[in-house]
């Protein structure tokens, strides 16, 4: 691999300007991902296996008050999308959250922020890599997972290794395949609901909502009437990756075309494709009949006698996989080469290829994956608290982008910096009540983990918010008393954000008319 700059721009390399040390971040990327790209891209992130396989376990102990937890949960994803359209307009970086939270909070912010989105995509990539194993087995049992663990990460890698225009054309087609099964189960549900048909022996309709066992808010036996609010705190993560838009926006050809499209389309997409799924779901058979660790479409078509389908999903579970490892190793390749800017990542992150791939930070986390991979198959109990710890990384991370929408907004409106051109509407109470609701979904887990299990030792993602926040706080706090001297040096210094409520911090190396007022570049 060819490095373009293995000696990449720090921003020691800008030490009176912090607007062009901003910039530095996209030195050597190319802007090759266009607008198919760039919507698949949206949707790809929008529907996964939390869809096509984790709603199974959530229909089953929830009933069809599901719809409204999904609804709601869409809601705020919505709420999450226009903030962080409004970041990108305001300036496109492929260092996304890290770079936002270097500019409006400084270098500790974008420390955390940083290392935390990578430990989430680290600790996801691997759960999919040996999900991706087990898919596997479905049509080749006798296949030993570590094979397929080896050929799924060598597929990934490559791809990213090759372009960015490569990770976005995966995207594309895995988003085309995925969008393709849900539209035909829309299909084929309308049908069969409208038409009354019986399925298994089961007449379906929307008489379902509120005949289904326990009414449409099941409330007595094993349910709670708290079920649907509680599960919220797990429908979040449903929706977890949408945010790559951000990411992916220092690469797109046109991001003040693009993003607004993807963007508001998000509500659409989510309206559509989940609300709609799950309707059709809870009106064809009961919510009892859908079992955890089975795709809830596989039920259906298997009901429906339509067996080919079912392979299809299962074909579409192994491909959701795979779109998730590439998502992983693509952020997380840009991710670390913006912490690598400021001291705060190993320095080899910074290196990049001849066509704008930061390769080296890829390689770290696709070798990563494989390590968590085998350590899975021996310590699958310890894995699964590292797994729930991810969790606290998609939290934060949706935080960061609520936090760093508001301090735009507040400096816009006091003019130190141009408005965006894509303006979240409802600002800052629609940011606000997205960090209420981030909050609520920490309480969720805690509580939802206590009653997950009446040992102690098996309440996993209770032991994670209990002692494994704090735990990562510690962690955090200390690497970065660690690292802050190199990154003072680095900087010279300058370890605060770049704003003041009435300007540059540093001098006047940086003000509103260094900002174009059409996307926010810096130039």
């Amino acid at each position: 691999m060819t490095d373009l700059d293995t000696d990449a721009p720090t921003r020691n390399d800008d030490p009176g300007g912090q607007g062009s040390s901003l910039d530095a971040e996209q030195v050597g990327y190319k802007q090759t991902l266009g607008s198919r790209h760039v919507q698949m891209i949206a949707i790809g992130g929008a529907i996964g296996t939390g869809l096509f396989l984790g709603s199974a376990s959530r229909l089953h102990s929830t009933g069809p008050a599901l719809l409204f937890s999904y609804a709601f949960v869409g809601v705020i994803a919505y709420f999450l999308m226009r903030a962080l359209g409004e970041l990108v307009l305001h300036r496109q970086t492929s260092g996304a959250f890290v770079s936002y939270m270097r500019e409006f909070f400084g270098e500790a912010g974008a420390f955390v922020t940083g290392w935390m989105y990578w430990l989430n995509w680290a600790l996801t990539g691997i759960a999919e890599l040996s999900a991706v194993g087990l898919y596997v087995q479905y049509w080749l049992p006798t296949m030993p997972t570590w094979a397929t663990l080896l050929i799924a990460l060598a597929a990934v890698l490559v791809i990213n290794l090759l372009s960015a225009r490569a990770f976005g054309e995966f995207e594309f087609w895995a988003a085309v395949l995925k969008v393709g099964a849900i539209v035909v189960f829309l299909v084929v549900g309308i049908v069969v609901v409208v038409g009354g048909f019986s399925i298994g022996g089961h007449k379906a309709g929307f008489q379902n909502l509120w005949s289904n066992p326990g009414g449409f808010w099941p409330h007595t036996g094993d349910f709670a009437w708290y079920g649907p609010l509680l599960v919220m705190s797990g429908v979040v993560f449903a929706y977890a990756a949408i945010e790559m838009v951000g990411v992916a926006a220092g690469e797109m050809a046109d991001p003040r075309k693009e993003v607004p499209k993807a963007v508001n389309a998000v509500i659409f997409r989510i309206a559509v494709f989940y609300i709609g799924s799950i309707l059709l779901l809870v009106s064809m058979l009961p919510t009892s009949d859908y079992k955890s660790g089975t795709s809830p479409f596989v039920t259906v078509f298997e009901r429906l006698g339509i067996t080919w389908m079912s392979t299809v999903i299962q074909a579409i579970l192994i491909i959701a996989a795979m779109s998730s490892l590439n998502s992983g190793l693509y952020s997380t390749g840009r991710v670390l080469r913006s912490l690598g800017m400021s001291k705060q990542a190993p320095q080899f992150t910074l290196k990049m290829s001849k066509s704008g791939v930061p390769w080296a930070g890829i390689v770290m986390t696709s070798v990563v994956y494989l390590l968590g991979g085998v350590l899975n198959y021996f310590a699958a109990d310890a894995f699964e608290i590292a797994l729930e710890a991810s969790a606290i990384g998609v939290v934060f991370t949706w935080a960061t982008i609520f936090v760093c929408q508001i301090r735009l907004r507040q400096l816009s409106n006091r003019g130190v910096v141009p408005p965006s051109a894509f303006r979240a509407p409802g600002s800052p109470w629609t940011s606000i009540i997205g960090l209420a609701f981030l909050a609520f979904v920490i309480v969720g887990m805690g509580i939802s983990g206590w009653q997950s299990s009446p040992y102690l030792l098996h309440k996993t993602t209770f032991l994670v918010v209990a002692f494994g926040i704090p735990i990562l706080a510690v962690v955090m706090f200390v690497s970065w008393k660690v690292i802050k001297p190199k990154v003072i040096a680095n900087t010279g210094g300058r370890i605060q954000s770049v704003w003041t409520n009435d300007g540059p911090r540093y001098g006047d190396d940086v003000d509103a008319d260094d900002l174009d007022s059409t996307d926010g570049a810096v130039v």
